[in-house]
């Protein structure tokens, strides 16, 4: 859709939210779940202030944190509507997941280290290397309801770094056991590794590799390596989440939907030229928070997030 330069903002937003409807009409004649949305919702900015919004993370009260990573800080939007910044010197965090115990595990690509951040913003280094090799840049994380945690490892050249070239040979996702300090490689031969998302009972992992344009879903094992990868979808995603019907939720051009079998069931437009994330939050976990581009977003949505 082209728009003059002149156009303010608001004009802007509101051709986008009738984009928004129609493409929810037209799609509705496809393969549409429009049981998904609440009745005429469109995605509601919350604040464009930021330099490039990644992943948003729920806390157990429906609060949802996010990233800035340019300018290297952690935010919060709370129940109650507020907006405030959480954390500074953030170590460039991108992905964000929740432990059980309410710490936020941060991957922190200013130092390639997967972090522990405490309420108090307390840090503690999970992870910095793996066999005495700088990792890539860890970029999205999941946290396995026993604590084990799942991340994956993509290299993608960052201005604040000092190196022009990986330490490792390839672009993995790896498994690091609850209490451990060393990783462990749980995929290998993926192009570009970034979302990863796995389900609250613990037994399957999906995982997008973005640069092959594909979405895969493994089965956990009980020693927390995984099965052989399926290809779930041919499409790619920076982040993914999850509602608790099983679909899962792909970012990039918008966010598009998938059911547990692999059909497209809706794509949400959004008036950004990419979208990073996306995570279920709020009081009711009805909520879905969008990280695109400058600005954070929310749709009021008929389901819930996993749980």
């Amino acid at each position: 859709m082209y728009l003059k330069q002149n156009f303010s903002l608001r004009h802007f937003l509101l051709l986008s939210a009738v984009h928004f409807c129609f493409s929810l009409s037209c799609a509705s004649q496809q393969t549409m779940d429009t049981s998904l949305f609440k009745p005429g919702a469109s995605p509601r900015l919350i604040s464009r202030q930021f330099s490039f919004t990644e992943g948003p993370a729920t806390d157990r009260e429906g609060n949802v944190f996010f990233t800035d990573q340019p300018n290297n800080t952690i935010w919060k939007y709370g129940t109650d509507g507020k907006l405030q910044l959480f954390m500074d010197s953030a170590g460039r965090a991108n992905g964000l997941y929740f432990d059980a115990a309410g710490n936020l595990v941060a991957c922190a690509d200013e130092e390639n280290q997967l972090w522990q951040i405490d309420k108090a913003g307390k840090v503690t280094v999970l992870l910095k290397d793996h066999k005495r090799k700088r990792l890539n840049g860890p970029n999205d994380v999941w946290v396995h309801p026993n604590g084990d945690l799942y991340f994956t490892d993509p290299y993608y050249q960052r201005p604040y770094w000092t190196r022009k070239a990986p330490d490792l040979e390839a672009q993995d996702v790896y498994y690091l056991p609850k209490g451990k300090a060393e990783a462990v490689v749980a995929v290998k031969g993926l192009k570009q590794p970034n979302g990863i998302i796995g389900t609250p009972d613990g037994k399957w992992l999906y995982v997008a590799d973005i640069a092959d344009n594909k979405t895969y879903r493994y089965a956990i094992k009980k020693d927390g390596s995984l099965g052989e990868g399926a290809l779930f979808v041919a499409m790619g995603s920076d982040g993914m989440t999850l509602d608790e019907r099983g679909n899962l939720y792909l970012t990039g051009k918008g966010v598009t939907v998938f059911n547990s079998s692999g059909q497209q069931i809706a794509q949400i437009p959004v008036p950004e030229k990419w979208t990073a994330n996306i995570t279920f939050g709020g009081r009711q976990r009805n909520q879905l928070f969008i990280t695109a581009s400058q600005a954070f977003y929310v749709l009021d949505m008929n389901v819930k997030g996993a749980k």
